[in-house]
């Protein structure tokens, strides 16, 4: 396997880079993100996953580990291929696929081109609690080791770094609010998970 490959960026198209590594121009499909963080003529890294075909060798590449990781993990679901591997996540980040997997965000995985309502409820069927939970999709847009914020914080970086505006987290922020009261009010600490899981089936029927 081919984890990787750093090298001069001497191309960069559409859907692929092509990277120099030991003097051999390497083709690697990427997202448009991961595309936009090249630049021809400078050094670039990108993790990767080699798709091997009868008739074709395929290399894909990813910003971070954590991105081929889910890349590989998505194409262990029925009918998702690489290609649709792919495009789930130009649309949406790791930390967003989990959420949408872990809560059953049907109406976040159809936003992806080629999955259809049943396609997407294949998903979640086959890839709950695989991707990982809606905690490590908060602690992965938090930064991992962050220090712990209020319920309130917690939650709108949660929002920002899973790719809402910070408008859009601030309005669900206010939505969830009454339910984390109600919990305080309890005598109970507010579940960020919890929490976030409501704000964002509020943010997906607006």
């Amino acid at each position: 396997m081919i984890a990787s490959v750093a090298g001069r960026v001497t191309g960069i198209g559409p859907e692929a880079a092509v990277v120099e590594v030991g003097g051999v121009g390497v083709l690697v499909h990427c997202t448009p993100g991961t595309l936009a963080g090249l630049r021809v003529g400078e050094p670039g890294r990108l993790a990767t996953s080699l798709v091997v075909r009868e008739e074709s060798l395929t290399l894909y590449g990813f910003a971070s580990e954590d991105e081929r990781t889910v890349f590989e993990m998505l194409q262990t679901a029925s009918g998702v291929g690489p290609r649709i591997a792919l495009a789930m996540l130009a649309v949406h980040t790791p930390s967003a696929l989990r959420v949408a997997v872990a809560t059953a965000d049907i109406k976040a995985l159809t936003m992806v081109p080629g999955i259809g309502q049943k396609g997407a409820q294949r998903i979640v069927l086959e890839l709950k609690g695989k991707l990982g939970t809606p905690e490590d999709a908060v602690n992965a847009a938090l930064g991992g080791g962050a220090p712990v914020l209020p319920w309130r914080d917690q939650v709108h970086s949660g929002l920002v770094g899973l790719g809402y505006s910070a408008k859009d987290a601030d309005e669900a922020v206010a939505v969830v609010a009454p339910e984390a009261d109600a919990e305080v009010t309890a005598g109970r600490s507010p579940q960020v998970a919890t929490l976030l899981k409501s704000a964002l089936r509020a943010l997906s029927v607006r």
